[in-house]
Parts: C-alpha cells; structure tokens; sequence
C-alpha cells in the first residue's frame, strides 16, 4: 500500500505576504502569531505580510515566519489533515514536522524556534560565515572538495539532492571550495544569499544553548514517524527527537538520503505545507512521486478538503 508524508519546509522558502491569508480566516491562527510576536519582541505578522524582504531574510524572523506558516496550515486544516504515515521538515521544518506528529505542542515549537533563530543570528553575528550552493556533483565529489580545501573550515551542510548539494563555512574555505568545485566540473558552484554558516561547527554555541532550552519543554514520542535532519531515518523516540534537533544545528541536513528513506519505505504520496514549493520541486526529480500537493494559501487548503470531501 502505498504511504504519504508530510514535508516542511525551511530557510529560504519565505516570500512577503506568505500566510495573510490564513491569518486573516482564523482567530486561531492570529493567536499563534501573536504568541510569536510576544516572544521575538517584533511583530512577526507584520514583517510576514508587509516585509520589507530584507528585513523578513533575517534568521531571527524568517525561521519563525515559515514555521508560523506551516502551523497555520495545519491549523486550519484541523482534522482535516489527510492521514500520513511519516513527517520530515528540511532544517527549521523539522519543527513542525515533530508538531504535527504531537511530540511537541505548537506553541512550544514556536517558542522553540524563536530560540533557535535569535541564537542562530547571534552566532553568525559572532562568527562570520557563509555557504554555497553546488550543482552538478554527486555527494563524494562533493565531500572530496571540502577535504581538499585548506584555506578555512568548509564542509557539506545541505545534502538537496542527489546532484545539490550546500556547503558552509568561513569565507576563506567557502571561497576556495567554489574553485575546487569547478575544477572537479560542477555546473554551479555559488555564494547563497544567507546570513552564516548554518550547519557547520561555526553553529557550535547555537546548538549548545538550544539543547539547554530544549531540555527545558515537553518533547513526547511522536505518534507518527519523524524522519531525521541528522540521520535520513526514521525517529520514534522523544528523547532521540530532542538530541537530534540539538545536533542538527552543526550537523549537515540529509534530505536526499531523507528522501530516498521514504522510497524505500513505500512513500509516493506527497504533501508539502508552507510557503512555496522547494522541496515539491526537489522531491519530484529524486522521489518520482505518484502524487505531490503543496498546501501554501486558503485556496490550496479548500482544493484539497474539496478532493477529501468528494
């Protein structure tokens, strides 16, 4: 038989005027905004659906802006919510992949994520970095690169998919992989607009002061399966789930390997919820999906009750 999972989207996927319509629907959701706000001291509502885009781009109120999105998705959704055999979420999406399972409340993985982005921004603030995206080379080549540069700290962040793959570091490794890249016949090796290094150990102090505030809230068994940023497997355990989201922070995201987990464990049904369609698009080259939906606007949501209902 054939299985579903929910994905969620991270970093990057965030566009001005994302979610206003769910807000405007919902008391509910204007609540887990508001929630939000209170917490990051800004209105996030605001800066979602207005912008400016520079200033939604920070890791201190994007992180919380797409998280906020993908609840107010399920929010709406309510029971609603198509049955699913397994949640993933690329890097902050973890949280609200772990939400949905109920391991953790959604306004714990708010105040969970407005942790994450606030430390997230502070250590990029203390040790400057950055990444690069690099298309055309297969995950050896990639990881060969990062251990021939010697200029700086370099290594793999973001494992996309088969064929992209990020790499985060210091300038000076970052710059010297994107020339290593080429030579080894990468069709694309670029800086991405970011504010630091995610996923490196540059995120060290980040991770350690998360883990001390994620030992702090109620992580259950999810009731659903998570399948780990840190592993590419699936995760059954509360505590397993609280490690892994402390290790993610310097650890890289293994979304292809995440993906071809899902395969193997008979996934062709897809639905991806929060703004945009990274990991739709992403998914449809690697998984080859029988089916792929992405839940973004009130209209989506309505199309998808309407198939449900009929």
């Amino acid at each position: 038989m054939s299985k579903t999972v929910l994905f969620f989207p991270g970093q990057a996927s965030q566009y001005v005027g994302m979610g206003k319509d769910l807000f405007d629907s919902s008391e509910a959701v204007r609540q887990l905004y508001k929630l939000a706000s209170e917490e990051i001291g800004a209105d996030i509502a605001a800066l979602s659906f207005e912008g400016p885009a520079e200033e939604l781009k920070r890791t201190r109120f994007t992180q919380p802006a797409i998280l906020l999105h993908s609840l107010a998705v399920l929010t709406i959704l309510g029971d609603r919510l198509p049955k699913f055999d397994f949640a993933a979420g690329h890097s902050l999406g973890e949280y609200a992949a772990v939400a949905v399972t109920g391991a953790m409340s959604f306004e714990d993985a708010i105040k969970a994520v407005v942790r994450r982005a606030s430390l997230m921004e502070e250590a990029c603030q203390n040790n400057p970095g950055t990444m690069a995206a690099m298309i055309g080379l297969n995950q050896q080549q990639i990881e060969d690169v990062c251990s021939k540069a010697t200029k700086g700290l370099v290594i793999p962040a973001n494992y996309n998919s088969r064929t992209q793959v990020a790499v985060s570091g210091d300038l000076p490794g970052v710059d010297e992989a994107i020339v290593l890249a080429k030579e080894a016949g990468a069709k694309r090796a670029m800086k991405l607009e970011v504010g630091g290094a995610f996923h490196s150990p540059l995120m060290e102090s980040a991770g350690d002061a998360l883990g001390e505030y994620l030992d702090s809230i109620v992580i259950n068994d999810p009731a659903t399966p998570v399948v780990a940023n840190v592993t590419g497997e699936k995760v059954l355990s509360g505590d397993e789930i609280r490690a892994l989201l402390k290790t993610q922070v310097t650890a890289p995201v293994k979304w292809a390997q995440t993906m071809e987990y899902l395969v193997q464990n008979g996934v062709s049904h897809i639905i991806e919820i929060g703004p945009g369609k990274v990991l739709s698009g992403l998914a449809k080259r690697d998984m080859k999906p029988e089916s792929l939906i992405s839940l973004d606007t009130l209209a989506d949501i309505e199309k998808v009750v309407e198939l449900s209902d009929g």
